[in-house]
């Protein structure tokens, strides 16, 4: 199934591009790079250890379409949202 807006929050985040574009710390604010690891809690951004919950990310589809997801809506473990369902948290950024 391809990758897609609605959908984005059950696919595997590794390997796509992602931007934080907003975080309680300050100093992930505009962290970006390609997604290298995910945990339950956080994403590895190059070197970078982001957190979701406190964060809202941009990632970038194969697809070249950009998604802003707020992380409190991926802040689970990856085979956990494959069955989620989505609550329409997802936007197209402006």
């Amino acid at each position: 199934m391809p990758i897609t807006p609605e959908n984005l929050p059950r696919h595997e985040l590794i390997g796509l591009k992602a931007e934080v574009v907003e975080s309680e710390d300050e100093n992930q604010t505009g962290i970006k790079g390609e997604v290298l690891d995910e945990t339950q809690n956080t994403l590895r951004i190059r070197d970078k250890q982001v957190e979701k919950k406190i964060s809202v990310f941009r990632f970038t589809l194969p697809s070249g379409e950009k998604v802003k997801v707020d992380g409190e809506l991926i802040a689970k473990r990856p085979e956990e949202r494959v069955d989620m369902k989505l609550p329409g948290k997802w936007e197209h950024p402006d």
